[in-house]
This record gives C-alpha cells, sequence and structure tokens, in this order.
C-alpha cells in the first residue's frame, strides 16, 4: 500500500516537513555523487553503528564527568543516520510517508515543535534497533525510524482522517480512500510480522526501530492529543 494524500485540512504552511524532505534528498545527492569508497567512509562516519553507540551510551552513563560537548558528539549520529539512504527507493518510500503524514503534525507543532519532535522521534527509534542489535557493525541509516514517530502520532491524533491508497492487486492497480486508524494498524502490524519473521541474528532493515519509533510517536500522540476533538479539521 502506497499513501498518497490524506483528507486532513492544514492551517498554516508545513515549511519544516518541506525542508525535512529537501534536506534528505540533498544529502542523498551528495552521498550519490561521492566515489564508492569515499560514500563508504561517509555512511560509516554519519550513520549509527550499534556496537559503537552502545559503547558511548555505556560510558557516559558510567562517567557522570564525561564531557558534555564531546558526549553530544559522540551521540550525533543517533540523528544524522536519519539523513543517510540506502537507495532511492528508500529515500522516495520515507519522503512520501513523510509527505502525506507530516505536514498535519507540523500543523498541530508548530514549527519548531515539528522539527524538535521530528529528531527526537528519530533518534529515539535509532536507540531502539541499538537495543535489539546491541553488537552489530552494520550502519543503520534511513528517515524510517523517525518517520514511524509521525505515523504514531498520527494514529493517535487523526485516527478518523482518510488515507488515499494505491493498493497493488496483481497486474491490476487500484485506489481507495483507508481510514488512517487502519492503514497504521496494518502498517505496524507488519513491522511485527517482519521481526517475527526474519531469522535470528538477521538486520536486513531496522523493523524494531519502526517499531520502537512508531510507540514513541503513539506516546506523543497521547500527550497532544486534547480531550475532545472537532471534525472541522475533514475535508
Amino acid at each position: 500500500m502506497i499513501p498518497l494524500k490524506d483528507n486532513m485540512r492544514r492551517r498554516r504552511f508545513p515549511l519544516v516537513n518541506i525542508c525535512l524532505i529537501i534536506a534528505n534528498v540533498a544529502v542523498f545527492l551528495y552521498q550519490v555523487s561521492l566515489p564508492s569508497r569515499e560514500m563508504q567512509a561517509f555512511i560509516f562516519h554519519y550513520g549509527l553503528i550499534p556496537r559503537e553507540q552502545l559503547q558511548v551510551l555505556l560510558s557516559f552513563l558510567g562517567d557522570p564527568q564525561l564531557n558534555l560537548e564531546t558526549g553530544g558528539m559522540l551521540f550525533l549520529p543517533l540523528f544524522t543516520a536519519t539523513f543517510l539512504h540506502g537507495g532511492w527507493f528508500h529515500l522516495l518510500s520515507n519522503m512520501i510517508y513523510l509527505w502525506v503524514f507530516g505536514d498535519n503534525i507540523e500543523d498541530r507543532l508548530g514549527h519548531l515543535g515539528h522539527l524538535v519532535v521530528y529528531l527526537l522521534l528519530g533518534a529515539g527509534a535509532n536507540l531502539a534497533h541499538v537495543l535489539s542489535a546491541p553488537l552489530s557493525p552494520v550502519p543503520l541509516i534511513g528517515a524510517s525510524g523517525a518517520v514511524a514517530g509521525l505515523l504514531g502520532a498520527y494514529f493517535i491524533l487523526y485516527p478518523r482522517a482518510r488515507i488515499l491508497t494505491l493498493v497493488p492487486l496483481g497486474f491490476f492497480i487500484t485506489f481507495v480512500y483507508i481510514p488512517a486508524f487502519m492503514f497504521l494498524a496494518l502498517w505496524f502490524l507488519l513491522q511485527v510480522f517482519n521481526v517475527m519473521a526474519e531469522p535470528p541474528g538477521a538486520q536486513s532493515v531496522a523493523w524494531w526501530a519502526h517499531i520502537g519509533g512508531f510507540v514513541l510517536g503513539i506516546v506523543v500522540g497521547t500527550l497532544l492529543k486534547p480531550k475532545k476533538q472537532t471534525r472541522s479539521n475533514f475535508e
């Protein structure tokens, strides 16, 4: 299923959401412009390597006197990894979801709030991956965890929205409106299924980053959800 748009009206222009998309595309274009060896070094430097990040985390927790500035630099991959991608399909799929679901989260949070929450959700989702594969030397890259966090928040804040979805049925393609709660619940269940179906030790996709990000997004959405919601935002 590929989301194309929702039926939610915005009250403000999604400036930060668009800037995030542009930043992701720009970083990817720079990444693929590098020679193969330099691109690999770029990914290992700015991507998140679970084994190294866990060591940083344990050192930071075990040494309260650790220089905060140095510690902050060591935790930087938790954030920078979200702007790297493994290919055009990886990039485009994340950006489509960010475009469809991110604008309404920005509408609710405001520009600065959206940026801060996006980055924190991405870092939290990446940390979930570190905890799921603490000894992995393979760099984690991609905005999937941050985007999953926005999906979780959307699931709580706009469950009655409808998502225009492209659904391939064999050789045919159809377009249907699917309730947001159903679309996102199916998306989340698919991540859980993939975790259960993947052989032990395999880490081809950071499914736990998706799951962790979604759960964190649910927490954010729950904190932001008003006691009563009106239907005035729907088209």
